[in-house]
């Protein structure tokens, strides 16, 4: 389970990197958010794989935090998708005004000579 969870930020790091170094505004901002779902999981692989652990509690005598889900990592992963989703937003509103300024989509505002 590590493995292929590992594997998955990886792919997903690896994807973002280099969509947001390619030329188009669109690429720019989807590896974008490859980055921020690649960060989300490995925030959330942080808090420990566990499966069958209950995520509260009880209240009251001796209680062995082992046996319990950790509640910050996934905290963390519920505001960092409510910024991603923001700041998606943003980041389509403002290209979409660029593209609208200078006729291109390209980062750079030139088209490429080839």
């Amino acid at each position: 389970m590590e493995m292929i969870l590992s594997l998955s930020i990886g792919v997903l790091v690896a994807s973002g990197v280099w969509l947001t170094l390619r030329p188009r505004t669109f690429q720019v901002i989807i590896g974008l958010c490859l980055l921020s779902y690649g960060v989300n999981l490995f925030i959330f692989a942080m808090g420990r794989l566990v499966t069958g652990a209950a995520p509260i509690m009880p209240k009251g005598g001796f209680v062995d935090p082992d046996n319990f889900a950790d509640p910050v990592p996934q905290a963390l992963v519920l505001t960092a998708i409510v910024i991603s989703f923001a700041t998606t937003a943003l980041f389509l509103v403002v290209i979409m005004a660029s593209r609208g300024f200078t006729g291109t989509d390209h980062v750079d505002g030139k088209e490429r000579d080839s």
